[in-house]
């Protein structure tokens, strides 16, 4: 398993890769899986705003692509100033795969929130049934 500062390290790194030519605000996310693998992705902007894509839902996509489906832990790297925070689409995503620990800040200060605090409604499987 990896430390809060290494799944920070890793949406950091990734961050250097988003596509963000319209708001020029890139952001870099890393999922940690049950299992201990890190997947990262970064924002991918589109000049029809609704097709841009959030580093977390990316990070996310990439551990399910690649058979994961429990995951754990996610970083957020955005801005240096002040903590950037998944959006409520995101937010939704995590609660899919059971992730507990958000980690948002600034690359002097990190902080952990649990997604219930959050997402304090979730919606869920059984509200489906």
């Amino acid at each position: 398993m990896v430390n809060d500062m290494e799944l920070w390290t890793a949406a950091e790194t990734v961050k250097q890769h988003a596509y963000a030519p319209y708001s020029r605000f890139a952001v870099g996310a890393a999922v940690q899986t049950r299992s201990g693998q890190v997947f990262s992705g970064c924002n991918v902007e589109n000049s029809s705003f609704g097709l841009t894509s959030c580093a977390e839902r990316n990070a996310i996509y990439a551990a399910i692509a690649a058979g994961e489906r429990e995951l754990v832990a996610i970083a957020v790297v955005g801005s240096e100033i002040s903590p950037t925070f998944p959006c409520g689409a995101c937010r939704q995503v995590m609660a899919e795969f059971g992730v507990q620990k958000v980690i948002v800040g600034t690359p002097r200060q990190q902080r952990a929130y649990s997604l219930a605090e959050l997402l304090p409604a979730a919606f869920s499987e059984e509200q489906i049934k």
